[in-house]
C-alpha cells in the first residue's frame, strides 16, 4: 500500500505546477501517493484531508499548532521546498515526533550566483547605470568618484557560513581571482573545505579584514542579529555587506546607521527584516544599496531540484529509512 504525502498550499496554478513536478518524481520512484490539500480550507476539513499523510510539503509558509499536530497521528515529516525553515516551530514538532527537513541545497546554485551578482552590481553601481540610460541621461546619472568603482580581482571575500550556498559562492569566486576566507560554527570536513579554496578565520578577523562580507547562515535564535553595531564597527569603511539568507540575521537599524555614517561603503541585499519592504525604509533611497525582492532562488533549476529532493526524501521515510537534511531545533 502506497504511503501518502501532501502538498499544502493554495489551490492555484502555482500549486498545480508544483504538484505536477513532484508527481513526476513520485511516479519514477514508486511507493508514494501525492495529493494537493488546499491550505485555505477550514481547519476541520484541512485536518480531515491530512489525517493519513506521513509527510507534508508546505507550498508557502505555514504555521502548525500543537492541536493540529495532535490530530495527525501518521505525520512524521515536514519537508520544505525552501532552504529556510525559520517559520516552523521545530521544537514543538520534534516534541510531537515530527522532523523538519529542508530542501537539501536545491536552490544553492541560484542563491550563490545571486550573491555574486549583488557583489558585482554594488561594485560597479550597475543599477545606477541601468537607471541612468532608462532615464535618458546616458552617463549623466552615474554618480560617484572613480574610486567608488571596483573589480573583484584581489578582493578579500569573507563568507559567513560555508554550507551548501557559501561553499558554492567560494568555488565560483575562485575564477574571479579573489582571496577567500570563511567563518562557520560547524566543523566541516577538511576535503570539503579544501575544495572551496577558503581559509577559516574567526568572525572578528573576517569582518575586520574583508572587502566583501557575504552572509549564508540559517535564521535561528543564535544567528538573529549577529551583524549589528559592534560588527559594523569592525568592518572596513570600504567594505560591502551582502545578505541573501534572511533579513533578521542583520540588525537593520544598525545597518542603516552604518551606511548613513559611512562605517561601511555599501550593501547588496536580497532580504530585509520586514518583507515586503516598507516603502518608507531608508534603504530604498540609498544610492549605495542594491536591493532585490527575496528572489535569489528564482531559477527553474531550483524548482526542479526542490521537487526532486523533497519527494526523494519522503520516499526514504516511506521505505523506513531516516530522511536526510533534518534541521535540528535551535
Amino acid at each position: 500500500m502506497a504511503k501518502i504525502a501532501a502538498i499544502l498550499g493554495p489551490d492555484n496554478p502555482a500549486s498545480q505546477v508544483r504538484l505536477k513536478e513532484c508527481q513526476a518524481v513520485a511516479d519514477r520512484l514508486g511507493g508514494l501517493e501525492l495529493r494537493l490539500v488546499n491550505s485555505e480550507l477550514p481547519e476541520v476539513q484541512l485536518l480531515e484531508q491530512l489525517k493519513d499523510v506521513i509527510a507534508i510539503m508546505p507550498n508557502g509558509a505555514r504555521e502548525f499548532t500543537p492541536a493540529m499536530i495532535e490530530k495527525l497521528p501518521n505525520l512524521r515529516l515536514i519537508q520544505t521546498f525552501s532552504a529556510g525553515t525559520d517559520y516552523l516551530d521545530k521544537t514543538m514538532l520534534a516534541e510531537n515526533g515530527v522532523d523538519v527537513a529542508n530542501n537539501g541545497g536545491a536552490n544553492a546554485v541560484a542563491v550563490a550566483e545571486h550573491a555574486i551578482a549583488l557583489m558585482f552590481a554594488v561594485n560597479r553601481k550597475l543599477v545606477m547605470q541601468v537607471d541612468s540610460v532608462r532615464d535618458g541621461k546616458w552617463m549623466g546619472g552615474v554618480e560617484g568618484d572613480r574610486t567608488d568603482f571596483h573589480t573583484l580581482v584581489g578582493k578579500r571575500v569573507g563568507i559567513v557560513g560555508l554550507g551548501r550556498i557559501g561553499s558554492r559562492v567560494a568555488k565560483r569566486l575562485a575564477g574571479w581571482e579573489c582571496e577567500l576566507v570563511y567563518h562557520d560554527v560547524i566543523e566541516h570536513d577538511a576535503e570539503y573545505v579544501k575544495a572551496t579554496g577558503a581559509t577559516r578565520v574567526s568572525l572578528d578577523e573576517l569582518l575586520s579584514t574583508s572587502d566583501i562580507v557575504t552572509l549564508h547562515v540559517p535564521l535561528d535564535r543564535i544567528t538573529r542579529g549577529i551583524i549589528s553595531d559592534r560588527e559594523f564597527g569592525l568592518m572596513k569603511k570600504t567594505a560591502i555587506l551582502i545578505n541573501t539568507c534572511r533579513g533578521p540575521v542583520v540588525d537593520e537599524s544598525a545597518l542603516i546607521r552604518a551606511l548613513e555614517e559611512k562605517e561601511i561603503f555599501a550593501a547588496g541585499l536580497d532580504v530585509t527584516e520586514i518583507e515586503p519592504v516598507n516603502m518608507d525604509n531608508p534603504l530604498l533611497k540609498m544610492p549605495n544599496v542594491t536591493l532585490t525582492p527575496h528572489l535569489a532562488t528564482r531559477a527553474i533549476e531550483s524548482e526542479y531540484n526542490a521537487a526532486e529532493n523533497a519527494i526523494t526524501n519522503i520516499a526514504r521515510l516511506a521505505s523506513g529509512n531516516k530522511p536526510d537534511w533534518i534541521v535540528a531545533p535551535v
